[in-house]
């Protein structure tokens, strides 16, 4: 008879892909005895990067437009705001569900806070920036000032007889 060691059960516990990573720099670090990642990895505590939402900022010719997707996450529960030159998207998540089956109950909550700053280009102009938020994506516009739009200037092509002619008055000259 086989002797079989005992494996922890798992049961309905949440995955922390960070407490994973931070368990195998420790075991990277004790057999190479040098750190996994680098020292800045580890500033932040695992259970506040748990959820960050993912930013595009997108730049075009008259404004830039920063979009946030927020699923689960309620317009109200969610504060855009400017300081200096520091644009910060704050708010909470919170959501819950619940299943009651003849001889089956299953319950489970999640919340928590998340806050993310950019750091917003000297061209925009503060005062009318604007925010929208639909199906779960957050979108804010950041005008470009007026004196930083990009102006077109039209490229005009001399002719060839105002070249020759400037030639021959600079091949006078020497």
């Amino acid at each position: 008879m086989a002797i079989e060691k005992k494996r922890p059960e798992r049961g309905l516990t949440p995955w922390q892909p960070f407490r994973e990573m931070e368990e195998i720099g420790r075991r990277f670090e004790d057999f190479f005895g040098r750190p996994f990642l680098p020292a800045m990895w580890w500033r932040f505590p695992s259970e506040e990067m748990a959820w960050s939402p993912a930013i595009d900022v997108l730049e075009k010719d008259d404004k830039f437009v920063v979009k946030v997707e927020l699923p689960g996450v309620k317009e109200e529960d969610v504060d855009v705001s400017v300081a200096g030159d520091m644009l910060t998207i704050s708010g909470e998540k919170q959501t819950e569900s619940e299943v009651k089956k003849k001889g089956y109950y299953y319950s489970e909550s999640s919340y928590g806070s998340f806050s993310r700053s950019i750091t917003m280009p000297s061209t925009v102009d503060a005062s009318k920036i604007e925010a929208s938020y639909d199906k779960g994506v957050l979108e804010i516009t950041l005008p470009k000032a007026p004196e930083v739009k990009p102006k077109k200037i039209k490229v005009a092509a001399k002719k060839k007889e105002e070249l020759t002619d400037k030639m021959k008055k600079a091949a006078g000259k020497k």
